[in-house]
């Protein structure tokens, strides 16, 4: 969907404009009602956009954002205009459209043969993971991950639909995009290093590929100011408990079908700050299998609780404190 600045509103034309006044509920009008070149019209004003922007990318739209680039007042002829955002539902800054207590994961995957490779992404955080598997491990870590947007090469979208389902918002790339030489070298140009093998990811080339393939789309959607991104974690399928879609939904992790109930991740998400929020709904998604680091775990846990000068201590500290994860991406990015 294409919003382009017009004096003080951004309009949508044509069947943009039609599905605009359908999610937004804004008026639908024409210019050259019954001419030849009638054009359907729907817009809003500028200064809206914090509230209107939010309702099409959670709606799975993809929105690219045209802006003037220059002083209306500075110039005589046409104000030049040209696109400085791009927002789909797996890549977003603004806090509309963020769930604060919900990571905000871009997926990418690569298929080959039997096996693929995986990709998961959170902009807002620059959290980066990265694994590679069978098909039932990839079904799983998307449950668990619950992307908002899945990117996939266009010859592999079918593929896509047939393991997976077609619930999830796919954007597909070409497949030259997925070429491991060139994923590879997008991971190093943005690390800024020589090798990958620091981030312990060298055994895993179609994960690599994965993880590629969404720096190539950062940069394809005008999100070149990526400083935060400084990590890429690897995903060990042995470090977890794994539960497939149906486990999860049965044992009300984060969704319930009844009305009026309380999940799991409701019931004990006693925390402060947005991100340890965040944090304890991953722990809830990947239980460890350790015993010494479920240990571990729960004595620190523990010797917060136990200790109530410490646990008043920090109450008062993390209640001012601001998500500073999403305050960072906001600094690099500069949103």
């Amino acid at each position: 969907v294409l919003l382009f600045r017009v004096g003080d509103f951004y309009e949508t034309f044509g069947e943009d404009a039609v599905l605009a006044s359908k999610v937004l509920g804004i008026v639908l009008t024409k210019r050259g009602a019954g001419s030849t070149s009638e054009t359907e019209l729907a817009g809003f004003p500028h200064h809206s956009i914090e509230n209107y922007l939010p309702k099409l990318v959670k709606a799975g739209h993809r929105v690219a954002i045209c802006d003037q680039l220059e002083d209306p007042k500075l110039t005589k002829k046409i104000v030049k205009r040209g696109v400085t955002e791009i927002v789909t539902p797996g890549i977003a800054i603004n806090d509309g459209v963020l769930d604060q207590k919900k990571n905000n994961y871009l997926a990418s995957i690569h298929f080959e043969k039997n096996e693929c490779g995986i990709s998961f992404l959170d902009v807002s955080t620059g959290d980066f993971y990265v694994s590679q598997g069978d098909f039932k491990l990839i079904d799983q870590l998307i449950s668990n991950f619950s992307p908002n947007e899945i990117l996939v090469s266009k010859p592999s979208k079918n593929k896509f639909n047939e393991l997976i389902g077609n619930s999830y918002n796919i954007y597909p790339l070409d497949d030259w995009v997925f070429d491991s030489s060139y994923s590879k070298n997008k991971l190093l140009d943005h690390f800024n290093t020589k090798s990958l093998k620091g981030f312990g990811v060298d055994e895993i080339q179609l994960g690599v590929t994965a993880a590629g393939s969404i720096i190539h789309y950062l940069d394809d959607t005008e999100h070149s100011n990526l400083s935060h991104i400084s990590n890429l974690q690897r995903i060990f399928p042995d470090s977890y408990v794994w539960m497939d879609k149906f486990t999860m939904k049965n044992l009300e992790l984060f969704n319930s079908n009844s009305l009026n109930v309380f999940t799991l991740s409701e019931t004990i998400d006693d925390t402060i700050t947005s991100m340890e929020s965040r944090r304890l709904k991953s722990w809830i998604a990947f239980p460890l299998v350790e015993k010494k680091d479920i240990i571990k775990r729960q004595e620190i846990v523990s010797s917060i609780i136990e200790d109530n000068n410490v646990s008043d201590l920090l109450d008062i500290n993390l209640n001012n404190i601001s998500d500073i994860e999403r305050l960072m991406s906001k600094i690099a990015t500069y949103k």
